[in-house]
C-alpha cells in the first residue's frame, strides 16, 4: 500500500464465493441500471445519478444490506458502493431493485483505483469503511486498507467538512486506524469528544461481520474524522 499507483499489495483477495442464480441474474439484468464500469477517466457523479446531491461512498459493502438501508432512509442522498466480491454486489442489486432505490450505484472494481482514477477531488460528502479485513497476522498487516497513503487519497476526494467513518471489531486494528488518522492532522480532525472512539451509530444496520464478531465476543470500535478545510 505504500505506492498506490503501482498497487503491489492489495487489501483483499478474490474469493470464489457461492453466487446464487438470483445474484447472477441481477448482475446481468440490473447492472445497466445500477452498475458503474471502471474506466481510468473521472466520472461525473451528477451524470451517473442524474442529479446533484450529497454523496456517500461505502468501500467494501459486503452483502449491501447496510447501504440499501441507508439509501432507503435518506432518499435525498446518493450512495455509491464498491465491493469486489460479486455475490455481495448481486445481492445489493436485488435489494435496490426490490425497493426501487434510484439513489444507489455499484462498482465491483478495486476501491483504491476507483478513488484514484474515477472520483474527482472534493466530490464526496462521506466515506464509510466498515469492518474491513483486519489481516490479523502481523506479516499481513501491510495488506490492511487503512494506511497513510490511502487515508490521504480519501482526504483528497472528500469535500471540506466531509466525514470519514470507520468501524472494526478487531481492537489492534482499531488502534492502528486511530493512530493513522490522528497523524493526518493536516487533513482530518477527530469528531470524538474524547479524541478516540465514537458511539455506535444508531442507524447502522449490523453487518454480517459485526454479527459474527458479537458472537465471538468481540467489541466494536467506531471512528469519525472530519475533513479539514
Amino acid at each position: 500500500m505504500n505506492d498506490l499507483r503501482n498497487r503491489p499489495i492489495r487489501s483483499f483477495v478474490m474469493r470464489a464465493g457461492r453466487q446464487t442464480l438470483a445474484q447472477t441474474r441481477a448482475l446481468e439484468e440490473l447492472w445497466p441500471r445500477y452498475g458503474v464500469e471502471f474506466s481510468p477517466q473521472p466520472l461525473s457523479l451528477d451524470a451517473v445519478f442524474g442529479r446533484s446531491a450529497p454523496r456517500t461512498l461505502e468501500i467494501g459493502f459486503g452483502n449491501g444490506e447496510h447501504l440499501a438501508a441507508l439509501a432507503s432512509a435518506h432518499p435525498q442522498r446518493d450512495y455509491f458502493g464498491v465491493e469486489v466480491h460479486r455475490p455481495g454486489a448481486g445481492h445489493l442489486l436485488l435489494l435496490a431493485h426490490t425497493s426501487n432505490l434510484a439513489n444507489v450505484r455499484v462498482s465491483t472494481h478495486d476501491a483504491v483505483e476507483v478513488l484514484r482514477e474515477q472520483l474527482a477531488p472534493a466530490s464526496l460528502d462521506e466515506v464509510l469503511v466498515l469492518f474491513p479485513d483486519p489481516w490479523h497476522k502481523k506479516r499481513h498487516h501491510k495488506r490492511r486498507l487503512i494506511q497513510p497513503p490511502f487515508v490521504e487519497l480519501i482526504a483528497s476526494r472528500l469535500k471540506a467538512g466531509g466525514v470519514l467513518r470507520l468501524a472494526t471489531d478487531w481492537e489492534e486494528y482499531a488502534l492502528q486506524m486511530l493512530e493513522v488518522l490522528s497523524a493526518a492532522t493536516g487533513s482530518f480532525a477527530n469528531l470524538s469528544p474524547t479524541a478516540d472512539w465514537m458511539p455506535r451509530p444508531e442507524e447502522r444496520a449490523p453487518t454480517r461481520f459485526e454479527k459474527r464478531g458479537a458472537r465471538l465476543g468481540h467489541g466494536v470500535w467506531d471512528l469519525s474524522f472530519e475533513r479539514r478545510a
